[in-house]
């Protein structure tokens, strides 16, 4: 039947739900949805580096800082060669015609591994050991955030890429929004769940819960890619043909004209939004006193702003305004937000520290919505492929993340450090002087960030919008990441 000739329940159904269009013939919606299950998996791997596991080792374990913030930021050794994992999964070749099921598969088995790990690594950590050199738990920390930090780029990276090549080109900004906002959903569903088992912590429910977080990641990772890439045999001269050049794919990327200074705008931009990562719940719980279960749900709170960032970014985008003045419109939440969550120390208010959170999040999904938008539209011709420029993209977020995160737990630990000991005078003698060095720095990153985005706002081209337009209708799900 032909498109043209819809029944009033489709065009109904298309209409109201944001996603009921971003099926085709190639991934039907059933695929498409198990598929996002990968997405899942790794929203719920992050909730558990970035959300649970940093208040544990801070508060409960009394881990310092500059340890939590070393040991969270290791992965980030692992993200610059997001791109050369997704330029490698352009181009893999297989006996079975398989290019992106292989990466997804290891990828899921070193999350898997680091996760079930994690917890005995942890414990090790806090002195919790009886036999063994004291530079145990330093290791096998170490190597357990390495493995997830693997896992987690890896499997993210050729998913995406798998998503991507499945879909036409007519839906697949709306697949990969698909994919975006189910690893924010996951990161919301993850943070409520294990926010209600951790509410009474002990060792053992930790061993439990991360351990638990590992086999549920396997399984939907296993669902997520089963029969998801079609079996094409090749022979071995195919398989033996020379492959392309990862300089030459890079070279045809970054060929788009501004795409220098818009990866720089994301990396300062990422860091500012992100060396409050591993402060911000220990903040709620050393300065304002919050339970383990009430910081965790931060992250589901600050997942619902960055839903709203979204769909924000979205209906601007829709009537024709600019993707970066729509960034730049995220560094601004991003500073008000800030400025809220320090303030909620003096004031004593745990309403105003959750409601800086969902700020956080707000700014920072108007600022990846909108800046990823003007990166898939940078022309990139040759050898460059999906996976090539969803891993550069995920390489300049993930290493500046990586980054901010050591540096924010660093400085916290040296300027906290000299506030309580007196250094710095008796009116910054406050465990709270060091996070709100932190989050000043913050602010002062997103200022820099809209410095550097301002030559982009000048050079953007002007779009014409028709209100008649049939494609004029833009929602939630246009918009990739």
């Amino acid at each position: 039947m032909s498109l043209r000739r819809r029944s009033p329940l489709m065009a109904l159904t298309t209409r109201w739900l944001p996603f009921a269009d971003a099926a085709s013939e190639g991934l039907p919606m059933g695929q498409l949805l198990r598929l996002s299950l990968f997405q899942v998996s790794v929203g719920m791997a992050t909730v558990m580096l970035l959300g649970t596991l940093n208040r544990v080792m801070i508060v409960e374990l009394s881990v310092p800082a500059v340890i939590v913030a070393v040991m969270i930021a290791l992965p980030v050794l692992i993200a610059p060669f997001r791109a050369l994992l997704g330029f490698r999964s352009d181009t893999h070749r297989s006996a079975i015609g398989w290019k992106r099921i292989p990466y997804l598969w290891f990828g899921s088995l070193w999350q898997m591994g680091g996760l079930a790990v994690m917890p005995f690594a942890l414990l090790v950590l806090s002195g919790q050991q009886v036999v063994g050199p004291t530079w145990a738990g330093e290791v096998l920390a170490a190597l357990a955030f390495l493995m997830t930090g693997l896992g987690l780029h890896m499997t993210q990276t050729a998913g995406l890429a798998l998503a991507t090549d499945r879909a036409d080109d007519a839906t697949r900004p709306r697949v990969v929004a698909l994919l975006y906002v189910m690893f924010l959903l996951g990161m919301g569903a993850s943070a409520l769940i294990i926010g209600w088992l951790l509410r009474d912590f002990a060792p053992f429910t930790l061993i439990r819960v991360v351990q638990g977080a590992a086999v549920v990641g396997i399984v939907l990772n296993l669902i997520a890619l089963w029969k998801q890439e079609k079996v094409t045999p090749m022979s071995r001269e195919e398989r033996a043909a020379p492959r392309p050049r990862f300089r030459a794919a890079w070279a045809d990327l970054a060929a788009g004209g501004q795409a220098g200074r818009l990866l720089a705008v994301v990396f300062l931009g990422t860091m500012a939004f992100n060396m409050q990562d591993v402060l911000l719940e220990p903040y709620g719980g050393e300065i304002l006193g919050l339970s383990v279960s009430a910081t965790t749900t931060l992250t589901a709170v600050w997942a619902a702003g960055a839903l709203l960032g979204f769909a924000g970014a979205g209906r601007m985008l829709a009537r024709g305004r600019c993707p970066h003045r729509i960034a730049a419109m995220g560094l601004l939440a991003g500073i008000a937000a800030f400025c809220v969550v320090i303030f909620a120390a003096p004031m004593g208010s745990g309403l105003m520290f959750f409601a800086g959170a969902g700020l956080i999040g707000l700014g920072s999904g108007l600022f990846a919505v909108a800046t990823l938008t003007a990166a898939m539209t940078m022309p990139a011709t040759g050898a460059a492929g999906h996976g090539l420029a969803l891993g550069a993209w995920g390489a300049a977020q993930a290493t500046a993340a990586g980054l901010a995160i050591a540096l924010g737990g660093g400085l916290r630990d040296w300027i906290g450090g000299l506030a309580t000991s007196g250094a710095l005078g008796a009116a910054l003698d406050s465990p709270a002087t060091g996070y709100s060095f932190v989050y000043h720095l913050e602010i002062g990153l997103l200022f820099l960030t809209l410095a550097a985005l301002g030559p982009l706002v000048r050079h953007a081209p002007a779009r014409a919008q028709t209100p008649n337009q049939e494609t004029a209708r833009i929602g939630l799900a246009d918009f990739p990441t």
